[in-house]
């Protein structure tokens, strides 16, 4: 039986009106009930006839991530671990903005192939892609948690930066914001959506011809040796490559291209590493992300001391450079990607082992 929540909207109206013979708006409808109202049942689809209901039934579900844990910050994030229907586990956050509205954060992969060994994700590794129902499965949770309409809408926004290389999931992800632009359904304009890569060539190139979302790349090193060290699948795309290509990268008018920059004390935050950060910015039409690391257990990294980050963003800002210091949410419930699963793995094995 499919998850009725993975079918595009052309897939559905294959299975409405080809497979079940009935006509188009009934393809409407039924999306309308699934993405707009976040129905879990077609018997809740009150304006669809008791057959269509019952055909719908007997060939389709609709399934949605189980929440398996959630954590509220004292800052207003709110985190959920989500077991999948296969039993695998993901994360998604909800970071506060201006004016009660929120920011989703969404997972695309379980685990990641990417190894950054700054992240906790990076160090599970990699089991599977997520198909659409799962991606947007994670909007349909936090809207039915914050109580989210379409005449009043809470969650405003979205960022690929959770769990998983998105470009290396680039069918589901591009599945996924085909949908979530339509009209008639989820309805997110691409210029309330960001996808977060550390750079995949041909997933840059598709990406940047559909117009679907803005572009922020994981830069968080100025050299190719750096890179290596602490990004180590990324860097098998030389560093030099990766920016001329960024300089080619399809932009409208006025748009720019967001770069994410996380300072490791010790690691990436010197006056040098800002000095080339300038020169690499000067090469590119690019805004900067400045984030301050949020210290995992068992990863080898310290958050920079306030004075270096504070004298690394007064040179950007020296060299006229468009840095924006991120203040890190939801430290006291483990927010950044990955911390959480790992924290629920490791209680688990901790019971395991208990006679």
């Amino acid at each position: 039986m499919i998850n009725i929540l993975n079918l595009d909207y052309h897939e559905l109206n294959r299975l409405i009106c080809t497979e079940l013979r009935q006509p188009s708006f009934r393809t409407m409808q039924v999306w309308k009930w699934l993405w707009q109202r976040g129905v879990r049942s077609f018997e809740q689809m009150s304006n669809i006839s008791k057959e269509l209901r019952a055909e719908l039934s007997a060939r389709a579900a609709i399934i949605w991530p189980e929440v398996e844990r959630r954590q509220e910050s004292s800052d207003g994030t709110v985190k959920f671990l989500l077991r999948l229907n296969d039993g695998a586990l993901i994360e998604t956050v909800l970071i506060p903005g201006s004016k009660g509205r929120m920011t989703q954060c969404l997972s695309c992969q379980v685990g990641c192939a990417m190894g950054c060994t700054f992240c906790s994700t990076g160090h599970m590794g990699f089991t599977r892609n997520m198909n659409m129902a799962e991606i947007l499965g994670q909007i349909l949770v936090a809207r039915a948690y914050l109580g989210d309409t379409p005449e009043n809408p809470i969650l405003r926004n979205l960022v690929f930066m959770g769990m998983g290389e998105p470009l290396l999931n680039l069918q589901e992800v591009m599945k996924s914001l085909k949908a979530l632009n339509h009209e008639n359904g989820l309805s997110f304009s691409p210029r309330r959506i960001t996808v977060s890569t550390c750079g995949i060539r041909r997933g840059l190139e598709e990406l940047g011809e559909s117009g679907l979302a803005f572009l922020a790349v994981s830069l968080h090193a100025t050299t190719q040796e750096q890179r290596a060290r602490i990004m180590p699948k990324a860097a098998n795309w030389e560093f030099d490559d990766l920016l001329e290509t960024l300089q080619e990268y399809p932009l409208k008018t006025r748009e720019r291209l967001t770069f994410e920059y996380l300072l490791l004390g010790g690691v990436n935050d010197s006056l040098d590493d800002a000095r080339r950060l300038v020169k690499i910015m000067s090469k590119v039409r690019g805004k900067l992300n400045l984030i301050v690391y949020n210290p995992a257990a068992g990863l080898p990294y310290q958050a920079p001391s306030p004075e270096r980050v504070l004298a690394f963003e007064q040179y950007l800002w020296s060299k006229n450079v468009t840095a924006i210091l991120r203040q890190s949410k939801g430290q006291d419930i483990m927010a950044a990607c990955g911390q959480l699963k790992t924290a629920h793995l490791e209680g688990d094995r901790e019971k395991n082992r208990s006679p």
